[in-house]
């Protein structure tokens, strides 16, 4: 339910400055209340996705023949929407753009870029696998988000029926691990859904391969179907085994564990990323500044 005046102008700022949010078009059940807390993750590279994932209601399809434009002014306007809405955590996230060179990771950067030039805030990003472009990766690692995001969404055995045939368990590991080695300063976080058909003996056996692949944060959350076109909920979860799952993904070496039923990647992303992931991360941003170069990211 809305929740005040803050959501309105919320939704109507991003409308005013012509910006996408995950909140919006992967109806996400939690928009209400960040809205009203002057807060939303902003969506960036346009709003049609390349990739064919069954879970999400975000708008999917091929570019048209004639190319489908970034727009370069996105980053700037991102910026001033994260200062007149006083966030002090922002976390972008984009949709994938396989029709893209480098997956759109120079924009993110440029986002990142504008951000810290506009406001003073902590960055935190979520993009896409980038397809196993290393070089893609390697740019967003240069830029030092305080945190990076990168949803590993389900376990090995659901991955093609959940994320489709592009997506790869083995390198979503190994971005985690190649951020750990290049910058370890750097945040990292994954988020996974609940209730696809995955067992328990599955999803901790996943768990165990993220700590082992560096990743220390992490949302545990329920899988809600979008609409009628998206794959069905298998199960519901109940909530006494969220909180047993978040126990166990603390004493598996997460340090931060957000585990509910409307848990979702970026809900409450700044509380979640704490001070220390402040001083942790701004000690990344340093590094990256120091070797004269700047990335991407919003929440």
């Amino acid at each position: 339910m809305p929740q005040g005046n803050a959501g309105h102008f919320t939704a109507r700022l991003i409308g005013q400055l012509g910006l996408q949010t995950v909140c919006d078009h992967a109806r996400c059940p939690n928009r209400m209340e960040c809205y009203a807390q002057k807060t939303a993750t902003f969506m960036i590279l346009g709003e049609l996705c390349t990739r064919g994932c069954r879970f999400c209601s975000v708008p999917k399809g091929r570019p048209p023949p004639e190319g489908y434009p970034v727009d370069p002014d996105e980053p700037r306007r991102v910026a001033e929407a994260a200062r007149r809405l006083g966030l002090r955590h922002v976390v972008v996230t984009c949709v994938a753009r396989d029709d893209l060179p480098d997956g759109g990771a120079e924009h993110f950067c440029r986002t990142i870029a504008a951000l810290r030039q506009q406001c003073q805030a902590t960055v935190e990003v979520l993009p896409s696998d980038f397809s196993g472009n290393t070089a893609a990766v390697d740019r967003m690692i240069e830029s030092a988000p305080e945190v990076y995001n990168h949803n590993t969404e389900t376990v090995p055995r659901l991955f093609t029926s959940v994320r489709g045939r592009q997506a790869d368990y083995r390198w979503t590991l190994e971005i985690f691990r190649r951020i750990s080695r290049r910058n370890p300063a750097i945040r990292l976080k994954t988020g996974l859904m609940l209730g696809l058909g995955e067992t328990t003996e599955e999803l901790l056996d996943t768990l165990a391969d993220l700590v082992d692949a560096g990743c220390r944060m992490l949302t545990l959350g329920q899988y809600l179907q979008p609409s009628p076109a998206q794959l069905p909920v298998v199960r519901y979860v109940r909530p006494e085994e969220f909180e047993e799952l978040g126990r166990f993904a603390r004493r598996l070496g997460f340090e931060q564990v957000a585990s509910g039923p409307f848990v979702r990647s970026s809900y409450h992303a700044r509380e979640m990323i704490g001070e220390g992931g402040r001083e942790k991360g701004e000690g990344g941003r340093r590094k990256a500044e120091g070797e004269g170069r700047q990335c991407c990211d919003i929440t």
